[in-house]
């Protein structure tokens, strides 16, 4: 992210009127348009009322938690509001009605909070969360019942009075205890000179018996706004991909650590095949695009988003960019006539109209006023065509919402298979879409087919962090096959733990199967689509539904 500063030369409007029509038609549309989810804004009518505010220290972050700890599998929302009190609201959605969400006590009422993860830390089968902070992380423990408590001291968590911009967290083969990564962003102690200021992120590894121990610095530290632990070239061993801000012309860039078994953190070098990159890096989304069993990695940044793709196979983490190729450099508005670049943070993979291809939904929004990028800046909703390219159609969805966004969600609220849309934005409310089901009120219509997924494990990661997801369905030539991995991380200070959705299209039977974290694959099981199901070692079993 950048800041504007006199002696900061940044883009002319001169050169972003000459480049600005070019620039808005980012690839040909050919083939067959996929279908267009419609969605209607709830946010009052839901009862979400949260406003992220706070000056300098609170022009990143803005994150928003999703997770069900009341056990009606519909999940409760966690809303981060810098200088206000955070808030927690249950979810009193109606199967397939309208949104509906109560604000309850929950114990996590804080100030200066800036995003949130959920996760089962100590493995109780209660969902705990991750609170990232201007000052000390504060951790609390899942209680049951959505109550929670702090849980710093007890865990033995110490992560300083930094300003934290990322989380993420991982499994490490053989441990019972996830290991936590958190990103920072620029030395509170030299607030008049940021230039140069990165402090190294933190990594934590459980010690035997449970809790932590000291934490590792991740140095060099370039100011990181995302981080993502993910199995990039399926080895089994998770790395963790570090999106860093503005450091770049100090000799920062873009990171991917390995952990090794009782090792340090090492950075993968140009000699095994890491490629410099330097972006204004805010946020990361992951997923399998190509279908090669590799996942993509989509970076948000200031007019210059990227999508990776491994190019050195397993052997080397080297990565090529398509985003141009495939449609998805939305970096400029694509309506409301604003002209100048665009500031990407939140990036979200999922299939918003269930016809078995991911799409990206993508959160924007200025920094504060900064006059060299677009004010009027609308959240991006890139649709995939069946021929791996995006189209996009958030204006047509009712997404394009002009507000200053930072974190986001993208999932099921009320449980009808059809995924919602949370956005937290800067100086302003909270917004919440409802999509809503194809056809008419008075004749609804299924678009397309969907599944949700429940994993679990006996013990330690009970939720199989880490897990790979496969779905097949049709024969010959219309032969699918789809993938995900379950992560805790990335986007923009934004996380969620429940459900996995997938959209399958026409499809109403499916083959599941699922490689665990450092294990085997299961054998495939078969499913009905349009329900919720848990996968676990024992199986793949109905789950009822919400």
């Amino acid at each position: 992210m950048r800041l504007s500063f006199p002696f900061l030369p940044g883009p002319s409007l001169g050169l972003a009127l000459l480049c600005g029509a070019a620039a808005w038609a980012q690839v040909p549309v050919s083939g067959t348009l996929p279908s267009t989810p419609r969605f209607q804004e709830e946010t009052d009518t839901a009862g979400l009322q949260s406003r992220f505010e706070g000056e300098g220290e609170y022009m990143v972050g803005g994150g928003v938690a999703t997770f069900d700890c009341d056990g009606d599998a519909l999940p409760e929302v966690y809303v981060t509001a810098g200088v206000n009190k955070a808030k927690f609201y249950r979810n009193r959605s109606a199967r397939g009605g309208a949104l509906k969400l109560q604000e309850d006590r929950s114990g996590l009422e804080l100030t200066n909070a800036v995003g949130a993860y959920p996760l089962d830390v100590d493995g109780d089968g209660q969902t705990d969360l991750v609170v990232l902070r201007v000052g000390e992380v504060q951790v609390y423990k899942g209680l049951g019942q959505c109550k929670f408590e702090r849980a710093n001291e007890a865990w033995n968590i110490r992560t300083g009075n930094g300003w934290h911009t990322a989380f993420s967290a991982t499994w490490e083969a053989g441990q019972r205890w996830p290991t936590l990564a958190f990103g920072t962003y620029t030395d509170r102690s030299k607030p008049d000179f940021p230039w140069g200021s990165c402090t190294p992120g933190l990594l934590l590894r459980p010690r035997e018996g449970g809790g932590y121990g000291a934490p590792q610095p991740l140095q060099p530290g370039h100011c990181a706004l995302s981080m993502l632990f993910s199995d990039w070239n399926r080895a089994g061993t998770a790395a963790l991909r570090v999106s860093n801000d503005r450091e770049y012309y100090k000799g920062g860039e873009e990171q991917l650590w390995q952990l090794l078994p009782g090792q340090a953190p090492a950075l993968y070098t140009a000699a095994q095949g890491w490629r410099p990159l330097q972006i204004w890096g805010m946020g990361i989304a992951s997923h399998d695009l190509t279908g090669d069993g590799y996942p993509e990695v989509f970076l948000t940044s200031m007019s210059d988003n990227k999508l990776q793709t491994l190019e050195g196979g397993a052997q080397q983490p080297r990565y090529t960019d398509m985003a141009y190729k495939r449609g998805v450099t939305a970096h400029r508005p694509y309506v409301g006539g604003d002209v100048h670049p665009s500031t990407a943070w939140h990036a979200q993979f999922a299939d918003l109209n269930n016809d078995g291809l991911a799409d990206l939904f993508i959160v924007k929004g200025n920094v504060s006023t900064m006059p060299d990028f677009a004010t009027l800046d609308p959240n991006n909703l890139l649709l995939q065509k069946a021929d791996g390219n995006f189209v996009e159609v958030g204006s047509q969805a009712g997404l394009a919402s002009f507000k200053r966004g930072r974190g986001g969600m993208v999932v099921d609220l009320n449980g009808d298979g059809l995924l919602d849309v949370l956005v937290v934005n800067r100086w302003d409310k909270a917004q919440v879409w409802r999509q809503l089901p194809a056809g008419t009120a008075g004749s609804p219509a299924i678009a397309g087919h969907w599944l949700q997924l429940r994993l679990r494990q006996a013990a330690g990661n009970r939720d199989a962090v880490g897990v790979w997801v496969e779905l097949r369905w049709g024969e010959g030539d219309a032969a699918r096959v789809i993938r995900q991995e379950l992560t805790v991380g990335g986007g923009h200070a934004s996380g969620h733990l429940g459900l996995m959705h997938f959209g399958v299209g026409d499809a109403t039977r499916v083959q599941v199967r699922v490689q665990w974290p450092h294990g085997a694959w299961s054998e495939w099981a078969s499913a009905d689509t349009n329900a919720f199901y848990q996968f676990s070692e024992a199986g793949l079993r109905p789950a009822g539904q919400p």
